[in-house]
């Protein structure tokens, strides 16, 4: 994490005060004044829930798509919220659990979508579209390819685990950080991230004998 909201106290106290404001004003039925004030969390938060969201998702519509929805859950929720939890960490956990549910989903259709006979039509190519300048074809094929196992191979991870090794190493949050976005203990932090990286050694190593036999 960077900036005021990882390590200083300004910008968590300046969250919480904002969130209690659009509590009380939606309390009081000042529905516009609530969204105006709320629209001050969306702006400082909006960034890096793109980013979040994308080291889950890797597709941009889904992106947008999984942000809009945690912000809007977490206006129509904000009642719930408890000022002694930060505002980041409580919002965190509704985008990554949205996250969760769209992976899920999405891994389901594209099960059901790979049945389907190819041909014309047919097939579908769920790769990250690369630009037509750069590297060569053959360098854009080899790095698709290994991002295709990656993604793949973090898929198959359970959740937590996923969720440890996502926020640990594409967000670089300390164990302490990922203990506070997950409620999970820090000790737990650390046992679901080395699984996590021993499981995905093993994936990606059974994924390249695949290859290699191919």
């Amino acid at each position: 994490m960077t900036g005021a909201h990882a390590t200083g106290l300004p910008g968590r106290e300046a969250d919480g005060l904002a969130a209690s404001a659009v509590k009380s004003l939606q309390a009081a039925g000042q529905h516009a004044e609530a969204r105006e004030r709320y629209a001050e969390l969306v702006t400082r938060h909006q960034r890096r829930a793109a980013r979040i969201a994308y080291h889950y998702l890797r597709n941009a519509a889904d992106v947008d798509e999984a942000v809009q929805d945690a912000f809007v859950k977490a206006y129509s929720h904000l009642a719930t919220f408890r000022e002694e939890l930060p505002f980041e960490v409580w919002f965190t956990r509704i985008l990554i659990n949205g996250c969760l549910d769209r992976i899920k989903s999405r891994t389901r259709r594209e099960r059901w979508m790979t049945s389907m006979p190819d041909g014309p039509g047919g097939e579908r190519d769920f790769a990250e579209r690369t630009p037509g300048h750069g590297p060569s074809p053959e360098d854009q094929l080899l790095s698709r390819e290994r991002r295709r196992r990656l993604a793949e191979a973090i898929a198959r991870l359970p959740d937590r685990q996923r969720s440890v090794f996502m926020l640990s190493h594409y967000e670089g949050c300390t164990s302490r950080d990922v203990s506070a976005l997950t409620g999970l203990n820090e000790s737990t932090v650390r046992v679901h991230l080395f699984r996590a990286i021993r499981k995905l050694r093993v994936l990606l190593g059974e994924g390249a004998g695949q290859n290699k036999e191919r």
